[in-house]
């Protein structure tokens, strides 16, 4: 099948999004001349013969083995940021192009990751008891504890959300190190700047910095990245917050690091598995703050993603590279 680059038509789209009537239109019209099938995800007869003719499909989740099948189909539009359950193997088999709408809530990512840094660098927890008990001084040792001015921020993976939490950083007068795959890009608000294509390796960021913020894709390459290794190396006042995938980070390990005091302390809005069950150490690990995988949205999240659809529409007609493109080194095999 192919679906590489070249001029391509577009003759049907299925459509599976939780879009209002007027965003739907917008994506009618954009997709236009072409025939525009919008059904509900949970409609699996009228799906099935969509998929006998569809070239493109637009959907709320992620692909599965339906639309591995399906005979025509050659751009899939995933409209979420993260495609770990979509980057298979099979997919590049086939030949589909697979993209998504990352960058869709950045702001609103970044801002989590700095409720996690803020929280734990003024012992959010320790405030709030003092605050139902009624007392007015303390915690113990309160006058020793440093804000994030001055400090250093590690930022792990420099997509749209790692660039919103490195302009952040910079806002709060901190000291950015980030660290990607790629060195070929211009990196905003960085100071340090490690790539894995240029040699480097995560020791720095992990020595120098006092917040570790993960905002790195889920992939084979990328699976625990973060275990009892790196966690030795961090500083023992150091906070990781993981903003990205919970599989990223060896959890067995971190709750080790938490215990015996190797890191002071972590913020996650992810785990694996998800939901975490109530037996999870986790839950009682010291100094840790849970969020359930549920961010805040912001205002235009769907014009967002509508612009990065519209805008991929425009280049897969082109023939032009696709923006958030999976590609073979997004590839994830789940452990």
């Amino acid at each position: 099948m192919d679906a590489g680059p070249g001029p391509r038509d577009i003759r049907t789209v299925l459509a599976t999004v939780f879009f209002q009537p007027d965003e739907v239109e917008q994506l009618r019209r954009a997709f236009a001349p072409a025939e525009f099938l919008h059904l509900s995800p949970g409609d699996t007869e009228g799906i099935a013969r969509a998929l006998e003719k569809a070239d493109v499909a637009v959907l709320w989740g992620d692909l599965d083995e339906r639309h591995l099948a399906a005979p025509e189909l050659r751009w899939v539009h995933c409209d979420h940021a993260g495609l770990t359950r979509s980057a298979r193997p099979e997919v590049f088999e086939k030949g589909l192009v697979v993209t998504g709408s990352a960058g869709r809530s950045a702001p609103a990512l970044a801002q989590h990751a700095f409720y996690f840094a803020l929280a734990l660098s003024f012992d959010a927890r320790g405030l709030l008891e003092m605050q139902s008990t009624r007392q007015w001084r303390g915690p113990v040792g309160y006058e020793n504890r440093l804000a994030l001015y001055g400090k250093t921020l590690g930022i792990v993976g420099f997509g749209k959300t790692g660039r919103a939490m490195a302009l952040l950083g910079k806002a709060f007068g901190m000291r950015v190190i980030a660290y990607r795959r790629r060195a070929d890009e211009d990196a905003p608000g960085v100071d340090r700047l490690l790539a894995t294509d240029a040699g480097d390796t995560l020791d720095p960021l992990l020595e120098e910095s006092d917040v570790i913020m993960l905002a790195a894709h889920l992939s084979d390459e990328t699976h625990h990245l973060f275990s009892t290794e790196q966690f030795e190396r961090m500083k023992s006042s150091a906070y990781l917050i993981n903003l990205a995938r919970g599989g990223i980070v060896d959890q067995d390990a971190l709750v080790a690091a938490l215990h015996s005091g190797a890191i002071a302390g972590a913020g996650l809005d992810v785990a694996d598995p998800e939901p975490l069950p109530p037996e999870s150490s986790l839950w009682d690990a010291p100094n840790v703050l849970l969020t359930p995988h549920m961010t805040p949205r912001l205002p235009d999240r769907t014009a967002r993603s509508i612009e990065v659809i519209v805008e991929n529409i425009r280049r897969y007609r082109s023939g032009e590279p696709l923006l958030n493109a999976l590609t073979p080194r997004d590839v994830y095999t789940p452990r």
